[in-house]
């Protein structure tokens, strides 16, 4: 029933904060230029997550196209900012899930699966009933719509939401997404009310509840308070946070005055001590170092 409401909403599509209320059943397209339509880039197990959902088998990833946000400096431009991709029906990706599992992947991870979410989460129901028993993980941009998030009740495992901006004028800018701060902090907190402010581990790898990413970016570390003032005050300082230092500007945004450089030690060593500040001690970190990378720079692991 509920996969039935779910798949109801692409007539009149206002899964994410968007409301294009376009209908994706009949070929309209939204924001996310996606129809009704599961749209996949690649799936692999991926070793660059956070150490409890990498593991040592790595993270079931699922790399959806397109995305409902329009980060001008998105790390996965290639993908998020193209429609394109392998057409899938919900046999297809309930098969690709259950052999990430077979593969030893220790969950399976569809990433910014919001405007795919009703067929992802058809699938992963003909998944669990064909034997898919790994966690699954809701990777996404945090500019989610909580009534969406509610009807996932009892089918995500763990949810990994972006919590870009703590600051309005900063998500219109450079991710064309208005009141983007108060949607993710409405659908984190739906979130923690389905899976709690932990993160339940099992021989080191997550089972269930919940990491909040954030990526500092150069030259906005009142933005990165902010984002971290909300999460304490509405939120939880138990929650597990996950503050990612990798930010390398591609090549569209190489000679942004803002964007264009990578983030200094300084400035990340900054956005940790105000989390320590705050009362947070549940934080993945990543090393930065004080000299230039090339765009192209990639690590296999950044959290080591």
């Amino acid at each position: 029933m509920i996969i039935q409401e779910l798949l109801n909403i692409y007539k009149s599509c206002t899964l994410c904060p968007r409301a294009c209320r376009v209908d994706r059943t009949k070929t309209e397209l939204g924001y996310c230029r996606l129809p009704a339509d599961i749209v996949m880039d690649c799936a692999l197990a991926h070793h660059g997550e956070e150490p409890p959902l990498s593991g040592t088998q790595g993270a079931g990833t699922i790399f959806l196209s397109s995305c409902n946000l329009g980060c001008i400096y998105c790390q996965n431009y290639q993908i998020s900012h193209s429609a394109e991709g392998r057409h899938l029906t919900v046999l297809d990706l309930a098969k690709i899930m259950l052999d990430l599992q077979k593969k030893g992947c220790h969950n399976v991870e569809p990433v910014t699966p919001t405007p795919q979410a009703p067929l992802v989460m058809e699938a992963l129901c003909m998944a669990r009933m064909q034997g898919l028993t790994v966690p699954f993980v809701y990777n996404c941009g945090g500019y989610e719509h909580p009534a969406v998030i509610k009807l996932f009740d009892g089918m995500v495992d763990i949810y990994l939401p972006d919590f870009k901006y703590g600051l309005e004028e900063d998500s219109i800018i450079f991710s064309f997404a208005p009141e983007y701060p108060r949607f993710a902090l409405d659908s984190i907190k739906e979130m923690v009310k389905q899976v709690g402010d932990g993160l339940e581990l099992k021989n080191g790898v997550a089972q269930r509840g919940i990491i909040i990413r954030h990526l500092v970016l150069p030259g906005r570390i009142e933005n990165s308070k902010e984002v971290l003032r909300l999460i304490k005050k509405e939120i939880s300082t138990s929650v597990q946070l996950s503050l990612m230092s990798q930010y390398t500007p591609i090549v569209k945004v190489r000679h942004h005055p803002i964007l264009g450089r990578r983030i200094t030690k300084s400035e990340y060593e900054q956005v940790m001590d105000y989390a320590l500040k705050l009362g947070f001690d549940n934080i993945f970190v990543q090393e930065v170092n004080d000299y230039e990378l090339t765009p192209d720079f990639d690590r296999d692991n950044p959290f080591d």
